[in-house]
């Protein structure tokens, strides 16, 4: 049975039970849409159901911004990379990237400015439910872009950070990369439809190795066409790697039209250096984001990685870097 099939089944059974009441604050029937703005209907594992539009129904007219408001300057207000904004400097050298694929800056916070880079990270297998709540209030108060947790936490993320600015990410063929193609895309579709905005990927490292540029290729392509616009980042897991072939994967991961390349797992023999990140963001160039990982323990590395090309940072001591201090020992990520 083909996809749309699939869809259009899911689509009709939501409309039935939403039209009998049988679902709280179901999603709008796909027959009862305006033609002009059929839905996407996706079920995610967790139970979610998600209908997207996909043609964007008009908005209404924003109100009248008050006098003070309307003179708030770029520096005061939560922006997305605004263009004169002095914490967004970094972001600022990426000619030609897309705002929406870096990061968020809440410049009134009082937190440092590499907060609005930072992927705050738990990954750790035997991560439990109230460390992922306290992730995500860490997340709201100190701004970071986004919290990156394994799938099984993703709806649980998406509910806690419902209405924030922070995005919700996740990891998948986690930590080796070595499934197929097919079960990575499953994974990112069921991801996204649980809630994630961000997908981490790895990629194929022993296709990679091999020289099997093909296989690599047709990896990351699959999880391309099922994240469908989202933010997908390339994991290369750097400490396996030689120059020559990190310097292929960022070129296959840039035609595969991935939106970031990044150093490594943190569950790997090494993790992030400044060296790859100028390598890395040299190859793929600046309409790519390059993000930093593994091993980024206290702001004094975060900032190396910054001025070596990095545009996302992922750690999991995030509170400390962001307060401008080093983490207690112990840490991977």
């Amino acid at each position: 049975m083909r996809e749309d099939e699939v869809r259009r089944i899911v689509a009709e059974v939501v409309g039935f039970l939403a039209d009998k009441g049988y679902l709280k604050a179901a999603p709008q029937a796909a027959s009862a849409l305006p033609a002009q703005a059929p839905s996407r209907v996706t079920v995610g594992t967790a139970g979610k159901v998600f209908a997207e539009p996909l043609v964007a129904a008009a908005k209404p007219a924003p109100a009248k911004a008050s006098a003070p408001a309307a003179a708030a300057k770029d520096d005061e207000v939560e922006h997305t990379a605004g263009p004169d904004c002095p914490h967004c400097a970094p972001v600022g050298k990426m000619e030609g990237a897309k705002p929406d694929r870096l990061t968020v800056c809440h410049p009134t916070r009082g937190c440092a400015p590499v907060a609005g880079m930072i992927d705050h990270t738990l990954l750790k297998p035997n991560a439990t439910q109230e460390e992922v709540a306290k992730l995500c209030e860490e997340a709201r108060q100190y701004g970071f872009a986004s919290v990156c947790v394994n799938p099984a936490w993703v709806p649980l993320a998406a509910k806690l950070l419902k209405g924030s600015a922070v995005k919700v990410c996740t990891v998948i063929g986690f930590p080796l990369g070595s499934t197929t193609a097919t079960v990575k895309a499953i994974e990112a579709r069921d991801a996204i439809a649980n809630g994630a905005e961000e997908i981490d990927m790895v990629l194929n490292v022993g296709a990679l190795k091999s020289g099997n540029d093909a296989l690599v290729f047709a990896d990351i392509q699959a999880v391309r066409e099922a994240t469908r616009g989202r933010v997908l980042k390339v994991i290369l897991e750097t400490a396996y790697l030689t120059k020559e072939e990190k310097v292929r994967a960022c070129l296959l991961s840039k035609k595969a039209g991935a939106d970031f390349v990044k150093t490594s797992t943190g569950f790997g023999p090494g993790g992030a250096t400044a060296e790859d990140i100028l390598l890395m963001s040299g190859t793929v160039g600046p309409g790519m984001g390059v993000k930093a990982s593994g091993g980024i323990r206290d702001a004094e590395t975060a900032r190396k990685m910054v001025e070596a090309g990095a545009t996302r940072i992922g750690a999991s001591a995030s509170v400390a870097i962001a307060e401008g201090k080093a983490a207690e020992k112990g840490g991977k990520y």
